[in-house]
Formats: C-alpha cells, structure tokens, sequence
C-alpha cells in the first residue's frame, strides 16, 4: 500500500529509531517498502538499512534531489516520507490504512500531528489547539501522499533551501489532512 522514503546523511542512529517504528506497519502489510535515499554517509547508515531489508540508493545532490529520487523508485500507490529519527505513536498504522483506503478520497495528503518525547499535558493540548486553528504543517510531521498526487504537484524541488516545506506550500494546508496520530523528534 505505501513506500516509505527516508533521505539520510550518517543517520544510523536515527534510521534504527525510525525503521524500529515501522515494523507494526510492516507486520501489518500497510508497507510495501521502504526506500533510503542516501547523500553518502560514511557511519552505518547502509549497513541498517541492509539488516532492515531496505532499498538503499546512493544519491549525491541536494535534499530535494534525493527525495524526487527516492519516489520515483517507490513502487507502492501511497508514499510516507519521514525524517530519519521521527517515531510514530503506536496507533499509527490504524490511522493510516483507514486514509489510504477510502475510496478516490478529496484529500490525498496528510502529517501527523507533532510531539516531543514525554510532552506535557498543557504542550500537547496547546499542539492539538494549533492543529485545529490551521497552523503551519512542518517537514517534522512527515507526509503521507498518494504517489500520483506527489508527481502532479512536481514534487519535491531540487532548486529550493527547504524542498520538504516548500512541498507544504505548495500543496496547501486546505488539501492536507492531520492525522491524531504523533510524530516524535528526537533530540539532537
């Protein structure tokens, strides 16, 4: 059902975080793939993804080059990208299949709603009140788009500083959905 993309540089650490919270979506048969699109790393981080049974593409270039390279060797209908390090709350997988099987949906895009570790009662709800007020989707948050809609917005931009929030913009925040589900950063 859907690709999973991680753009990675010397992230082992943060790639096993990140493939370790996909594995209910693995075991699940929600995942089809998952692809790291990587800059050159000189730690582990091929090594990971190897033991991980990952597609691991080598790509030289910026952000958005490795990302427009990573979809376009997705094979699935659907496409998660994820910065490597995020966590994804268990409810997770639920939330996901229930999006991208509705039939011929209006809003083919989502994130998940952002989170840090351990967050405070009052920073959570203060989260879910920006939520619901329209604030700002962030690259932190992941994307789940269905791969047609991802070609016939262009993409991610290689010519752009911020290819993953320029992504954003372009999609509009009316045409993407916030799952309840959290997404978790680790701290760096």
């Amino acid at each position: 059902m859907l690709s999973v993309i991680i753009a990675t540089l010397d992230s082992e650490r943060l790639l096993v975080r990140t493939l370790a919270a996909l594995v209910p979506g693995a075991t699940a048969g929600l995942i089809t793939e998952v692809v790291v699109a990587d800059a050159g790393s000189r730690d582990d981080t091929a090594a990971v993804a190897d033991i991980a049974g990952c597609n691991f593409l080598v790509a030289d270039g910026p952000l958005g080059k490795r990302l427009k390279i990573g979809a376009a060797a997705a094979r699935a209908p659907w496409l998660l990208f994820l910065r490597p390090g995020t966590i994804l709350d268990t409810p997770w997988v639920g939330e996901v299949r229930g999006f991208v099987e509705r039939p011929q949906p209006a809003i083919r895009a989502a994130v998940f709603r952002r989170a840090a570790p351990a967050q405070a009662g009052i920073r959570d709800a203060l989260s879910l009140l920006a939520s619901a007020l329209g604030a700002k989707r962030r690259p932190e948050q992941g994307l789940l788009i269905a791969a047609d809609f991802y070609r016939q917005t262009g993409g991610h931009s290689e010519h752009t500083a911020d290819p993953e929030s320029d992504l954003l913009r372009r999609i509009g925040r009316r045409r993407i959905a916030t799952f309840s589900t959290r997404a978790f950063q680790p701290y760096t």
